[in-house]
């Protein structure tokens, strides 16, 4: 069984309730998955292990959570060149954190990453919990690939 690692920076705890969505689809799919917060994560150390990854932050004045812009830079030492992985995150009116954290992970890191980054304005609206949930079914998906 493989294990999947997902850390989120939230202001409101919206990015929390995806992370945790995401969860259950791993979950479902028969895999374990571990949720943490930004502040949970102290070195790269603590990113390794693992045999995928989703990293989520909300945007906020069109910006990453500074928290999770230390966990990039943490996570380009963690060696997750080829690992699978996602980006996600709740937003208001931009939107911005989940496509550079996506782009972050599959041009730096070298991952194998899902389509494209989870973007919601809050787990409870259209679709969302469906679309959190497969979204961890599809990163799960990538762990057979690799």
């Amino acid at each position: 069984m493989s294990k999947v690692l997902i850390v989120y920076a939230s202001r409101t705890d919206e990015t929390k309730s995806i992370a945790e969505l995401i969860a259950e689809g791993v979950r479902i799919s028969g895999h374990e998955a571990e949720v943490k917060k930004t502040s949970e994560i102290k070195n790269e150390d603590d990113l390794k292990g693992y045999d995928g990854y989703a990293f989520g932050s909300a945007t906020y004045h069109g910006e990453m959570i500074t928290s999770m812009k230390q966990i990039l830079f943490l996570a380009e030492r963690a060696e997750l060149k080829g690992k699978p992985g996602g980006a996600f995150g709740a937003y208001g009116w931009s939107g911005e954190a989940p496509g550079r954290i996506f782009e972050t992970m599959e041009n730096i890191y070298s991952m194998k990453m899902v389509s494209g980054p989870l973007m919601l304005k809050a787990s409870w609206i259209e679709g969302g919990i469906q679309a959190a949930r497969e979204y961890g079914k599809s990163i799960t998906k990538r762990l057979s690939h690799r």
